[in-house]
């Protein structure tokens, strides 16, 4: 089911980048489909993403925000055992969203000089939330809890409108929103949803940041739109590493490969393992596991797709340089010394370390974040985060000493970048303070 790369008894270190398996996920070559469907929004607005829905959702809706009581009832609906979930995993990921927070960093740079990094949250965010192939309530937490902690003031949150649900999100997605508070929901999914949330239109405001993971037109569209819209970063269909050695269990290795391969035909499931027994075994456990799961075809789909596959090297050595190289979403460590070798990890949106904590665990009830950078991201970005949510502000306070002390040094770096103005700045202040300076105390009258 999976093809096999062999990367045994290389004469060098190739960039293993070209050879690791990756989906053809083009976004810049999206950009033409969605550039005249955020343009149209920009444009007509409401009228516009009620087109697109009845286009590309099926749907006949006639406003976009979904009401209010539509969030309650859907609260009051939920399975009792799903609703202890999300609260199970709303707590976890709180706790370690609070513990990321950072206080104002203050620096006293001498007497009268200080400057003061202050950490504020971002005026307002849009949360975007796939709901295409599989409704996926735990992004709704992922999103939502980091900027709640950040102190964001005003949070909207799209879906995809659901033909199956009156064209309405998934109503599991409701819940998830009535749980956390959230009352600003719209119907309203894909590029449309980004060119939303980026210009404005109808009910919802203009947003100053867009987080949330999606398909290829929807991380086409945050690529296309930022600038005129903060973004996280372009998260797009999911993928597994998984770096193994003899000690690791077939039956473990396989579950794993298929939980991310059931996300979406396009995701990619890869197995990094200098053990060909292993390699082995996990081909046999995949062909016993997946005719038993309920999304078989598209199960097989990503797993034979150019993105998934089978990668074996020499040694563990070699595997962490081709895991570095790939920068995956998801990385599984299990070898002996899982924890020795998660630390020597430098590229991934999450390490998960030995045999019992799989990707699954870290979706809905790690305390981590599942929105995390793809396609090789992973090597320059983060996964979101309340500092995702937050900006860094300097705050300058200097005294006229202060000031006094370092004016030469401002008026001589503005002459050498020709920009007199600046030193000028300085020097009225100066020439100021030091002929107050000058003159006698006054005698009191």
């Amino acid at each position: 089911m999976l093809r096999r790369i062999d990367l045994r008894g290389l004469a060098s270190s190739p960039d293993y980048r070209t050879l690791v398996p990756r989906a053809d996920f083009d976004v810049e070559s999206a950009l033409h489909v969605v550039r005249p469907i955020c343009d149209d929004v920009r444009d007509r607005g409401v009228e516009a993403i009620l087109e697109y829905s009845a286009k590309f959702d099926g749907v006949q809706n006639t406003e976009i925000a979904v009401p209010r009581e539509k969030l309650r009832t859907a609260l009051a609906e939920l399975d009792p055992a799903v609703r202890a979930g999300l609260e199970e995993s709303i707590r976890r990921l709180r706790a370690t969203c609070e513990a990321e927070l950072e206080n104002d960093v203050v620096t006293d740079l001498g007497p009268g000089a200080r400057v003061t990094q202050r950490m504020v949250p971002v005026d307002r965010v849009g949360l975007y939330v796939p709901g295409g192939v599989a409704p996926l309530v735990s992004s709704v937490v992922m999103n939502v809890v980091p900027a709640q902690v950040a102190g964001v003031g005003s949070i909207a949150l799209t879906s995809s409108p659901q033909k199956d649900f009156g064209g309405l999100p998934h109503p599991t997605v409701l819940a998830a929103c009535e749980l956390l508070g959230i009352e600003e929901v719209y119907a309203v999914g894909g590029a449309q949803a980004i060119a939303m949330l980026a210009y404005g239109a109808g009910p919802c405001r203009k947003v100053d940041l867009v987080t949330g993971p999606g398909n290829i037109y929807t991380v086409s569209a945050k690529r296309l739109l930022k600038g005129v819209v903060g973004i996280d970063s372009e998260a797009g269909p999911t993928e597994i590493a998984i770096l193994a050695d003899d000690t690791a269990d077939a039956a473990y290795v396989a579950a794993d490969l298929i939980s991310q391969a059931e996300h979406d035909p396009m995701a990619a499931s890869v197995l990094v393992t200098d053990s060909l027994r292993l390699a082995d075994e996990v081909d046999a456990e995949l062909d016993k596991q997946v005719a038993v799961t309920r999304h078989v075809e598209r199960i097989r789909t990503a797993l034979a797709g150019e993105q998934s596959g089978i990668v074996l090297v020499d040694d563990v050595e070699q595997g962490l340089d081709v895991v570095n190289a790939y920068a995956a979403e998801h990385l599984e460590i299990h070898t002996a010394d899982a924890a020795g070798v998660a630390g020597r990890v430098r590229n991934a949106g999450a390490v998960f370390v030995g045999a019992f904590a799989p990707v699954s665990l870290g979706d809905y009830c790690a305390g981590s974040n599942h929105v995390l950078p793809t396609a090789g991201c992973a090597c320059h970005s983060s996964g979101l985060s309340v500092r995702a949510f937050l900006k860094a502000v300097h705050v300058i306070e200097y005294s006229a000493e202060a000031l006094a002390e370092v004016a030469d040094h401002v008026m001589t770096l503005a002459d050498a970048e020709d920009l007199p103005g600046h030193g000028a700045a300085v020097r009225v202040r100066i020439e100021l303070f030091e002929t107050v300076a000058a003159q006698p105390p006054q005698e009191p009258s």
